[in-house]
């Protein structure tokens, strides 16, 4: 497809001052910009060629050229390539400025100097610890105190690695942009890439005198104390994140994160299943038979509950609300009370006579009633 003028791209007459062709791409910019048209390849491409074209009209030896020769003077390369295809929408965003809310480019949207990358740094490792929980704090949720070593800022250099500022200077490989780019050409086109400055390691900066407390590295191994927030209903083996809490970055690089992963102490009476938990109750023959009430163990405390005459084992009744919540959803899953029926293994002489009398009795053979259920029919129905 051929390209447009790129005095028609902007909106200006051919002999527009430099200030109409700025106000010109502004307003271009920001009626295209990706962060307004989410998803829009059609207000994404009027982007580019936006910034092409102000690329080109907003420098006077390109401008020029381009009058002459329109837009065979950069067939061969040259300036923005005679084409947005040299650069992502990331260098497009960096070199000219853009709603990108961090340091890149905001000089041309609002204030600020220079268009060019904020130096980060070597960013620092992330950190693993293990949080162990029992189900009550799973159930509520728990803020946690915990004490880790790891890498801190320099106190001494504040970070810098530096002895003193006069020992900082401009790094000469990146001019203290914190990155190198390069363009090379390709069958598809030119191509550019934007590397970590490999000599300054992306502070932008070169120490001529290291710290003497940090030995130039401007980070520290120190105990720290870390409040961390655990929400309720974590699982056993997740892991959660908290962002630049882990080691700090080298000669002030951005620092790592905080990785916690989740261990579950074993409870006395509950076991876990998601959101439900299970206890197993145990009833002698003679209150399944005859039914009573008994007082069952919640993560809230004791509850009683009632078993009606002729409870089979393998009964499960339901607490609707008493098991765990779901990690950041609505709803709380149920507890469910699966009865078990003891039997003494020594009987004294007069259990025994009772027992053999009982053996003999009619009511007391096995008859199963029309609609029963079996053990895992019933673990499926509550489960499901």
């Amino acid at each position: 497809m051929a390209k447009r003028d790129y005095y028609e791209v902007l909106g200006v007459e051919k002999g527009a001052d430099e200030n109409k062709i700025k106000k010109a791409y502004r307003k271009k910019a920001m009626k295209y910009h990706p962060d307004q048209n989410p998803d829009n390849k059609e207000a994404e491409e009027k982007f580019k060629e936006a910034a092409e074209a102000y690329d080109v009209l907003s420098d006077a030896n390109k401008r020029a050229r381009y009058d002459q020769m329109g837009h065979r003077a950069f067939e061969q390369g040259g300036g923005f390539g005679g084409g947005a295809g040299g650069m992502t929408m990331e260098d497009i965003m960096e070199q000219f400025g853009g709603m990108f809310g961090g340091g890149a480019g905001g000089s041309f949207f609002g204030g600020g100097g220079g268009a060019r990358r904020q130096p980060r740094g070597e960013r620092g490792s992330n950190l693993r610890i293990k949080v162990s929980l029992t189900l009550e704090e799973i159930a509520a949720g728990v803020t946690k105190r915990i004490k880790v070593k790891r890498q801190k800022e320099c106190g001494t250099c504040d970070g810098s690695g530096a002895k003193d500022a006069s020992s900082v200077s401009t790094c000469t490989t990146c001019g203290g942009a914190g990155v190198v780019r390069q363009v090379r050409s390709t069958f598809l086109g030119q191509m550019a890439t934007t590397t970590t400055c490999p000599t300054c390691t992306g502070s932008g900066k070169m120490i001529k005198a290291n710290c003497g407390t940090c030995k130039g590295e401007g980070r520290v191994y120190d105990e720290d104390t870390i409040e961390v927030n655990i929400p309720a209903g974590v699982e056993e083996g997740q892991q959660l994140s908290m962002r630049g809490k882990g080691n700090a970055g080298r000669r002030g690089g951005p620092a790592g994160d905080l990785l916690i992963n989740i261990e579950e102490k074993p409870h006395e009476f509950l076991q876990r299943d998601g959101q439900k938990l299970i206890y197993d109750l145990h009833l002698n023959f003679a209150d399944a038979a005859l039914g009573t009430s008994v007082e069952v163990p919640t993560i809230t405390g004791k509850v009683k509950i009632k078993i009606p005459a002729g409870t089979q084992s393998g009964k499960i009744f339901r607490l609707r609300g008493k098991g765990l919540p779901a990690l950041q959803a609505y709803g709380t899953g149920d507890q469910l009370i699966h009865v078990n029926l003891w039997t003494p293994k020594k009987l004294t002489k007069e259990e025994t006579s009772l027992l053999e009398q009982m053996r003999e009795m009619d009511n007391f053979k096995p008859k199963l009633e029309k609609g029963d259920k079996g053990f895992f029919e019933r673990m499926k129905e509550y489960f499901s």
